[in-house]
């Protein structure tokens, strides 16, 4: 199998305060979603903790990284997320607009969700370039997961019947994230502990919003689960395996004598591992339907 001879090492020993207490106060915030009752958005959590610090553990601990990896990492996430919010929020989207006076109410949420998404992406890619005193890769993943947790825990809030399939799946990003943030971290001499943050961050922001309380209003109901479904298609979408000249999988093989036939090879391998993913999601609720 074709591997990258970089080595990734995790060059700083100095752990991330901040990291360290978003743990703390996400285990604070465990304890009231315990007691106020909210078992499937603590669940959801503390996966999306355990897989981000998974994947960014395997990161450092590697001493070579493997483009077959990355792509079955990215492409087994993106496929199953691209499956969830397709079965479970666009139809929740459309049956509230429905409800409200036209389904076409949700799709103005999903389209809003998709049009931020882009905005907030490419934005955040344009801060990279940016002169600034933190680290901006872990703060554009931690923005995100916060905002990905506010959303799952609106979402979990005003429907609480939905199943866990649907959050555990939107989640499953967070380990080839993980992986990724963690690859570039140690490349530059920093420490991963900074990823804490993001890894507990959907928890931070998902759990308050489940406590709140939501309007039982229809129109709004049908806005707020379009816009999750836009949001979650769209960074879906951004995880796709990208095996074109220039993409971070590029990179990975650009060491490789015959990196463009491995290019090649790895389109294959990025297909596949969508549908997998993708099959997984539908299988894993005709066996669990809720």
């Amino acid at each position: 199998m074709a591997i990258n001879e970089v080595r990734i090492f995790n060059n700083s020993d100095r752990p991330s305060l901040v990291g360290v207490a978003s743990v703390v106060v996400l285990i604070a915030l465990s304890a009231l979603a315990v007691t106020g009752g909210l078992v499937k958005v603590l669940v959801i959590s503390w996966v999306a903790f355990a897989a981000m610090v998974a994947g960014a553990w395997l990161s450092v601990r590697a001493e070579r990284t493997n483009p077959h990896r990355l792509v079955w990492g990215y492409g087994l996430a993106s496929g199953a997320m691209v499956t969830s919010a397709a079965m479970f929020l666009v139809p929740q989207a459309m049956g509230l607009g429905g409800q409200a006076g036209s389904p076409r109410i949700g799709g103005i949420g999903i389209a809003l969700g998709l049009v931020v998404g882009y905005a907030s992406h490419t934005i955040g890619h344009r801060l990279t370039h940016v002169e600034t005193s933190f680290d901006t890769t872990t703060a554009a993943i931690a923005a995100h997961a916060l905002s990905a947790g506010l959303i799952i825990g609106l979402v979990y809030g005003s429907m609480p019947t939905l199943g866990l399939l649907l959050g555990l799946a939107i989640v499953s990003h967070k380990g080839p994230a993980g992986y990724a943030a963690a690859r570039r971290l140690s490349r530059n001499g920093k420490s991963a502990t900074a990823l804490l943050l993001p890894a507990a961050g959907v928890g931070l922001t998902a759990i308050p919003a489940a406590l709140l309380a939501v309007p039982r209003a229809p129109a709004l109901n049908a806005v707020v689960f379009g816009f999750a479904a836009g949001i979650f298609l769209h960074v879906a979408m951004d995880f796709l395996p990208n095996c074109e000249a220039g993409s971070e999988i590029d990179e990975v093989c650009s060491l490789h004598e015959h990196s463009h036939d491995l290019l090649d090879e790895l389109r294959t391998h990025a297909v596949g591992s969508t549908v997998v993913g993708a099959t997984a999601v539908v299988l894993a609720w005709l066996a669990l339907p809720a």
